[in-house]
């Protein structure tokens, strides 16, 4: 059993996924047996909370054991997560917190799986944070897309604006009012029929800029319900985007500067 108190106005679904990743895991076997109260009332559908609600999931020792992530490096300064598909990056973040002394520094879509990062202390949190929006932290992804590629690597630019009606964004070839540009590049490392494996680095860091600037070239990441290729998705049975944070390579300053040339891999393949 987890109790927990909402601190905002949110759906159960999005409380749960923020809150407790293994809640998360198994939301829709929980409703259905009624093993969520709020406010001591059990509930079986996804309702709407208000801030202060108590939420008390009566999960099994199966289900609260279930992983949300593996360590992958560790210390006093910080901590490296390899993140499981289907974890809310909040989510993860409030589980550590149940640990000790906790920040977080950057964010992974929820069904992008793999390595992010999290600091200990506010030293360590200004120090990754400055690096993050310096890119000094060297981030490369691996997907599995749509094989439209008209090259087998390039450097793409465009330009990106947020539609938070949608919670999408849609990428431009020119820029428009509300934009930002983008900056994406990709190799593509092996051929698979009407797919394949792509390694991608980021020279710059937007909300789904890799989903969303891989589709716009016509060459989605497979399994993404949002930018994807509906048809594509249905032939492999595939719900989540096949994309992971694969390395990550550092170049920092001040005490964190121990960690440079250091670089960490995703146990995740594609």
């Amino acid at each position: 059993m987890k109790t927990f108190t909402a601190t905002q106005n949110q759906s159960l679904k999005d409380f749960t996924d923020c809150t407790y990743p293994q809640g998360g895991f198994c939301f829709a076997q929980l409703l259905k047996n009624k093993d969520i109260k709020v406010n001591g009332a059990r509930v079986s559908k996804n309702i709407a909370l208000n801030a202060g609600d108590e939420v008390v999931y009566y999960t099994t020792p199966k289900q609260e054991g279930k992983k949300s992530h593996e360590a992958v490096f560790e210390d006093e300064n910080i901590y490296i997560a390899d993140k499981l598909s289907g974890v809310n990056t909040e989510g993860l973040f409030c589980e550590l917190k149940e640990k000790g002394e906790f920040y977080a520094v950057h964010r992974l879509d929820r069904n992008t799986q793999g390595l992010i990062v999290f600091a200990k202390n506010k030293s360590a949190e200004a120090e990754l944070l400055s690096a993050f929006k310096q890119r000094r932290v060297n981030k490369t992804y691996i997907a599995l897309c749509k094989n439209g590629f008209k090259e087998t690597g390039a450097t793409l630019t465009a330009y990106l604006k947020k539609d938070e009606k949608a919670s999408a964004v849609k990428v431009y070839d020119k820029e428009v009012l509300g934009s930002v540009k983008i900056i994406t590049e990709y190799e593509v490392t092996e051929n698979r029929g009407d797919i394949a494996l792509v390694k991608v680095t980021l020279h710059t860091g937007r909300t789904h800029q890799i989903r969303a600037h891989l589709a716009h070239i016509g060459c989605p990441v497979l399994g993404d319900e949002k930018y994807g290729d509906e048809v594509l998705n249905k032939k492999y049975g595939l719900k989540r985007q096949c994309l992971i944070s694969k390395t990550l390579t550092f170049c920092l300053d001040g005490n964190l500067s121990y960690l440079n040339g250091k670089s960490f891999t995703s146990r995740f393949e594609l």
